[in-house]
């Protein structure tokens, strides 16, 4: 029986520089919520994409000499590729020049144009323009005469005739779609909730959703002078990439869980839910916003330029390993520091000592003792070990059902941590030399069954790693094929293991 639809999607990257640290946390983060629901038994839709049509594009397509075009084509593949060197599984890759997006754009405009005419005015504007956010400033976002998200960018004093959105008219119902814990839009962690709840308690402006003579951006319809704001434009494409407006679309819409940043949660909380209820469409189910990767206490970001590379961060150690670091130890929730002696003093005790030894020392001894062939150990059901297996798949559960991904991540190394212990509690080399047989077999089965959970559980966080370990087993049934169901009772009974080499090596000594 099929599971049910979960489509989630992250926030699409502006295409003015290359990824950082905060990109990377953003996609590996979703990606593991995306993979776990898969091992749910859910049927998946995982989003990503380009922001394609914004001034800070127009900028930085001037200073590489190049055409908007050239630069965001040449832009989408830079991401592209670093979201598949970090194992990211989406199934839709969406960008806003694509003929898709820009038809649904026009449609959702026309839908509210007709639906509520009154909500869309033309109005003079003036005020302060971020090309970083690509935003008006208002003024608690401002600080010391810069925007609180960009420092270094000098704002634009911007005034112009534009196409309005009255955003105003829909606070009240906003608030209570959002203000409770349980409400149709839920918005999480708690604290971004009550961030978005103040913001919306203060009460909303109206907000200009086109430009004034930009050559680069969707037409508005009916005004070819003025562009669609790319923030009107850009939040559509969750929307346009089901297929919307042609018949079908609910397949998928409305959206499950929008992954983003904790810096647009206006956009994704208010204007987005306020232009789908303006179009009568259905709100998405949940926005979960994450914290910051931060290098010394300060945000990583294109524009204030970063001390770590994404490449450099994956060659240190590996995509799974900084897949691992960036979500056990920044966290999905509040903002978290890299720094190279963590990343370090994680992969060498979590990854290396931790769980690549006991995958190694698990198949060797099974290879010593058993020639390979992992024993049936019928009494190997009721042991420590099974036992803390068996908490930990719950505890594990809840957690990620929860997006509790540091918890996820710390559950996992917590029971190979525990089947290391076993280890030396049962003294396998003993139990073997004393030829006690019954013994032996149980204790290595229960081994192996914990290997193969762990190799399962940690698919969502270190997925090549955990094919790895997989395919070491000996088990003809595909990774990608097992769920969580099918854990509890596992048996790995018959299993003709193979010891792969070291799963995370230790570097060479200087």
């Amino acid at each position: 029986m099929p599971g049910k639809k979960f489509y989630l999607t992250t926030a699409i990257d502006y295409s003015n520089g290359d990824p950082h640290l905060g990109h990377a946390l953003e996609k590996v983060g979703a990606d593991c919520i995306a993979r776990y629901h898969r091992l749910r038994g859910d049927q998946v839709h995982f989003l990503m994409g380009m922001d394609e049509h914004s001034q800070s594009v127009i900028q930085a397509a001037a200073r590489a000499n190049v055409t908007p075009r050239d630069w965001v084509d040449r832009m989408a593949k830079t991401f592209a590729d670093y979201w598949r060197r970090l194992e990211c599984s989406n199934d839709d890759w969406i960008r806003t020049t694509e003929p898709r997006h820009v038809h649904g754009v026009v449609a959702l405009l026309e839908r509210i144009r007709q639906q509520r005419p009154d909500d869309l005015y033309v109005a003079d504007y003036e005020g302060l323009y971020c090309t970083g956010c690509e935003e008006f400033k208002q003024p608690a976002q401002i600080a010391n005469g810069h925007c609180i998200e960009h420092p270094t960018l000098d704002l634009i004093p911007t005034k112009e005739r534009n196409h309005f959105f009255r955003l105003s008219a829909y606070g009240q119902r906003l608030l209570q779609l959002i203000a409770p814990a349980e409400g149709a839009l839920r918005v999480e962690p708690q604290i971004r909730r009550n961030e978005v709840v103040r913001l919306l308690e203060d009460g909303l402006q109206d907000v200009s959703i086109s430009r004034q003579r930009l050559p680069w951006g969707i037409p508005f319809p009916g005004d070819p002078d003025q562009t669609i704001y790319v923030w009107f434009d850009a939040l559509i494409n969750y929307l346009s990439a089901t297929g919307f407006p042609e018949p079908g679309y609910e397949r998928l819409w409305p959206a499950d869980l929008h992954v983003i940043g904790k810096g647009i949660t206006r956009f994704h909380c208010i204007i987005w839910p306020a232009m789908l209820l303006a179009g009568g469409l259905e709100l998405p189910r949940m926005v979960w916003a994450h914290g910051y990767v931060q290098w010394e206490g300060a945000k990583m970001s294109k524009t204030a330029g970063t001390a770590v590379s994404v490449s450099s961060a994956i060659e240190r150690h590996g995509a799974d390993a900084l897949r691992y670091f960036l979500l056990r130890e920044v966290g999905f929730e509040n903002d978290g520091n890299f720094t190279w002696d963590r990343f370090d003093a994680r992969y060498t005790a979590d990854l290396a000592d931790t769980f690549g030894n006991l995958v190694s020392r698990t198949l060797s001894m099974v290879q010593r003792y058993r020639g390979g062939v992992v024993p049936d150990g019928a009494g190997a059901r009721d042991t420590p070990l099974e036992s803390a297996a068996q908490e930990t798949l719950a505890a594990y559960v809840r957690a990620m059902d929860a997006q509790e991904l540091q918890e996820g991540a710390a559950l996992v190394i917590e029971l190979a941590s525990r089947a290391n212990r076993y280890v030396e509690e049962t003294a396998p080399w003993k139990l073997a030399k004393a030829k006690r047989d019954a013994e032996l077999d149980g204790v290595l089965a229960s081994l192996v069954r914990t290997v193969a959970r762990l190799a399962v559980l940690s698919a969502a966080f270190i997925p090549a790693k955990a094919q790895e370990m997989w395919s070491s087993l000996g088990t003809n049934r595909p990774l990608d094929d097992v769920r969580l169901a099918d854990l509890a009772a596992l048996s790995t009974a018959g299993w003709k293991v193979s010891k792969p080499p070291p799963l995370f090596p230790k570097p060479a000594a200087d």
